[in-house]
């Protein structure tokens, strides 16, 4: 959760974990801040993290300070003045890329963030801990879902590059200059950044991104606009490869992964639906989601 503080002609943002259960590995706000109060010296849309308490008598949980950025976050709407340039869409997608691009070339070594993760055996984990995480949150069994598990775990490839990964990268949770779809100022969540395999901040952005071309529920559902101007899966993947040099010849099973996480998320928040642990009406679509995703992981693996 986010919140705005005023303090005298400074405005500053105050983060802390959402309010009811929260599962172990998400919403670290000590890891967030321990991530953004080095990383805005080597990446500069990172937001500068001021202070950390994880007295939680305060005000119920720990929490950080940040510096607040000002500017646009797009989710399922363009802003006017982006709409009505032809070359908008284009301009964000670029830089969307570009900044994850930049991100994945950055030396965390140099910043002290060795220890933030085990990149060795990443990959491995990832699969692991996403099957473990269905099973104890699955409605119902899906042939679908194992299945993409199964060839997960026969398709795990080398991984050729390590890096300082963000772990939800995604149009959402970056923010523009409010007049230039081409100026990306800042990207947010860093909550469960890690170290591990670049590709999978790749992976994961495809499994968000939303295009025409896909099915109309994916439409309806998406956090994105759904506009033929921005770019396709292959170009996002294309501009990330020119940027970085990585091998991205195994794309498709970060993409499988990305989707194979989606169906993880979206279970945990439909079991609780179910059993009454939340009343957002919105999350009774999730179960038909999780059909849905998993046939099209389906389709994926599929498509030799």
């Amino acid at each position: 959760m986010t919140y705005l503080l005023d303090y005298g002609e400074r405005e500053y943002v105050l983060r802390r974990p959402p309010l009811g259960p929260v599962a172990p590995t998400a919403h670290d706000m000590a890891r967030e801040y321990k991530v953004l109060s080095v990383l805005h010296e080597n990446f500069p849309y990172a937001p500068q993290a001021l202070l950390f308490c994880d007295d939680q008598e305060i005000i119920g949980a720990p929490f950080f300070i940040m510096d607040r950025k000002v500017g646009v976050v797009i989710r399922t709407a363009l802003p006017d003045n982006f709409e009505k340039m032809a070359n908008g869409p284009e301009l964000i997608s670029a830089q969307l890329i570009n900044v994850l691009a930049e991100f994945h070339q950055v030396d965390y070594s140099s910043l002290g963030l060795d220890d933030l993760g085990k990149p060795e055996g990443f990959l491995q984990r990832q699969v692991k801990g996403w099957k473990n995480r269905w099973d104890k949150a699955k409605h119902e069994d899906l042939p679908a879902v194992e299945k993409i598990y199964n060839w997960l775990c026969e398709n795990i490839p080398e991984t050729k590059t390590y890096s300082i990964i963000h772990n939800d990268y995604k149009l959402d949770n970056v923010m523009y200059n409010t007049n230039d779809p081409g100026k990306l100022i800042a990207v947010f969540d860093w909550d469960m950044c890690t170290l591990g395999d670049s590709l999978c901040d790749l992976g994961s952005l495809l499994s968000y991104w939303c295009t025409t071309s896909d099915p109309v529920f994916f439409q309806k559902a998406a956090s994105m606009p759904i506009d033929d101007r921005f770019y396709s899966r292959v170009e996002l993947v294309h501009q990330y490869a020119e940027m970085t040099g990585f091998d991205v010849s195994n794309i498709r099973f970060y993409h499988v992964l990305g989707l194979y996480r989606l169906i993880g998320i979206a279970a945990q928040i439909y079991i609780r639906f179910l059993r009454g642990q939340t009343q957002d009406k919105r999350f009774a679509i999730f179960g038909d989601m999780i059909n849905l995703v998993s046939e099209y992981g389906v389709e994926l693996i599929a498509d030799e």
